[in-house]
């Protein structure tokens, strides 16, 4: 698998809420099978460009391209079936707390797929024991811990085999164990599928571990003022607050 093959390309984008311009001219390129992290302070807009890039918020300007194909200049159907190919677990997990955990991971092969309830029930087992939750398949998530939603979630994420999934914070309310445990299992889900990964998140354990491309944003200049391998914009980077955000909680 070539590494350098430019997977998603971003390209002059403006994100805003009206003519509130919230970042600008992002330009950045998301290889094929990187653990890629969005990082910055709050408010900077990190999880508005996990939407436009996953289709949920248009840019104000700019493009999104998935390969050669601009998402936002291509037709309805052409969008549609590039969502196909893509999971998001979201921040909260996002699963119906009326369904059981088998009846969350159906969902997307229900609705996508041409499976028989057999084979459906065969996935989901599969999906559920991929993330260390065979057995559960009847538990609803208030019967489970938090770790465990997340990881439900996952299943869900993936479910489709999807070539690129989008995690949004996904450590968050995660004890430090649970985050470690769900780091190691994301790494092993893009290894095993073959997927790239973009990921929203300001754990920097969660950074160093498993990114391997990033970029900065930054609230102040409302723009991008870094990118790459984040263990080197740590050592090397000359930005001050790229430094800071990067070594928070190292003494001296």
């Amino acid at each position: 698998m070539d590494h350098r093959e430019p997977h998603i390309t971003v390209q002059d984008l403006t994100m805003a809420y009206g003519d509130f311009v919230l970042m600008r001219d992002l330009d950045f390129i998301v290889n094929r099978g990187d653990i890629f992290i969005i990082m910055g302070g709050s408010g900077c807009g990190k999880s508005t460009l996990l939407r436009a890039m996953v289709g949920l918020k248009s840019p104000a300007q700019g493009r999104v391209l998935y390969q050669e194909t601009s998402f936002w200049d291509t037709s309805p159907r052409e969008r549609s079936r590039i969502m196909r190919n893509t999971g998001i677990l979201y921040q909260s997990g996002a699963l119906w707390s009326s369904m059981t955990l088998a009846e969350n991971v159906s969902l997307p092969l229900e609705e996508y797929t041409d499976l028989n309830p057999e084979q459906i029930r065969e996935v989901v087992s599969l999906k559920l024991a991929l993330v260390g939750l065979a057995g559960f398949e009847d538990f609803y998530p208030s019967e489970i811990s938090g770790g465990m939603r997340k990881r439900a979630a996952l299943a869900r994420a993936m479910a489709l085999d999807p070539e690129i999934l989008f995690f949004d914070e996904p450590s968050a309310g995660l004890d430090p164990i649970s985050a470690h445990r769900l780091d190691e299992l994301i790494l092993e889900i893009r290894d095993s599928l073959g997927a790239t990964v973009v990921m929203v998140t300001h754990e920097l354990a969660s950074i160093f571990a498993i990114g391997n491309n990033s970029v900065f944003l930054d609230a102040d200049t409302r723009t991008m003022t870094a990118v790459g391998d984040p263990k080197k914009l740590r050592d090397e980077s000359s930005d001050p607050k790229v430094r800071a955000f990067l070594r928070r909680g190292e003494e001296g």
